[in-house]
């Protein structure tokens, strides 16, 4: 039989879930997938599953040395920053090859209304300049506190998970969602809610990105925030395909076979 290489996924996102399919079904590669933890009850992907942390840079080398890991693919959020810097680290450290598979992030198009920034507090402040009154938070549970800054503004807040505990809002109300949403039901969503603003995160991909189209059409105001930084001198990758290919060149020769 054969003795596949381990690959290590650091996953949790659709790409993730890809990319462990694409291993699981191949001769050469066994994906491991490492989950971040942060819900309650993660989607198994295919092949193996491990959820939580290593323990910072040095832990993952720990961890890559000790499972014979043959090379690491970063599939992890694109804000899920603090995580990549690990993996540079810790696949340095370790002799690891280490590539980001990344989806592209989303660019604005004529008649978009958009308004870049780096971090939540100067989001809080273009919604106060623009004096936005109903505004959609599109970017999940963790990072709602700095808007409860905002006592004359309504938010509606759409997230996987109930916020816990809940940011002392003077005014929202919280939508349990999961996507991918579809042009219709983000239209009518931005319509019956009234809303006048939102601000979500340059996730990029197509699961969330009809809020955006929906927003173009009714001239709803977007407050996108940039997508961290990562090391330098990682390679980068959009595609499963790509990620293969990578694959293919750095672990060289076929495993050996084992009888």
């Amino acid at each position: 039989m054969t003795d596949r290489a381990p690959v290590l996924i650091l996953g949790g996102t659709t790409e993730g879930y890809a990319l462990a399919e694409a291993l699981a079904a191949h001769p050469r590669w066994r994906p491991v997938s490492s989950l971040a933890g942060r819900t309650g009850r993660p989607r198994p992907p295919a092949g193996e599953m491990r959820v939580g942390g290593f323990g910072g840079a040095e832990g993952l080398a720990r961890y890559l040395a000790d499972s014979g890991i043959t090379a690491v693919i970063d599939a992890t959020h694109p804000f899920a920053a603090r995580m990549g810097w690990n993996a540079a680290e810790g696949c340095a450290a370790a002799g690891v090859p280490l590539l980001r598979l990344e989806r592209p992030a989303w660019r604005p198009v004529p008649g978009d209304r958009w308004v870049g920034v780096t971090n939540w507090d100067g989001a809080v402040a273009e919604l106060r300049d623009m004096d936005a009154r109903r505004v959609l938070l599109a970017l999940g549970r963790q990072d709602l506190a700095p808007f409860a800054a905002l006592p004359g503004t309504w938010f509606l807040i759409r997230s996987v998970e109930a916020p816990d505990p809940m940011p002392p809002f003077a005014a929202a109300e919280v939508l349990l969602a999961r996507g991918p949403f579809t042009l219709e039901g983000e239209t009518a969503l931005l319509r019956e809610r009234g809303i006048d603003a939102i601000v979500c995160k340059n996730s990029g991909g197509t699961a969330t990105d009809a809020k955006l189209t929906a927003a173009r059409a009714l001239g709803v105001r977007v407050v996108m925030r940039d997508r961290p930084p990562r090391p330098a001198g990682v390679p980068v990758v959009a595609t499963v395909a790509e990620a293969l290919a990578w694959l293919e060149n750095v672990t060289g020769s076929a495993p050996q076979m084992r009888w």
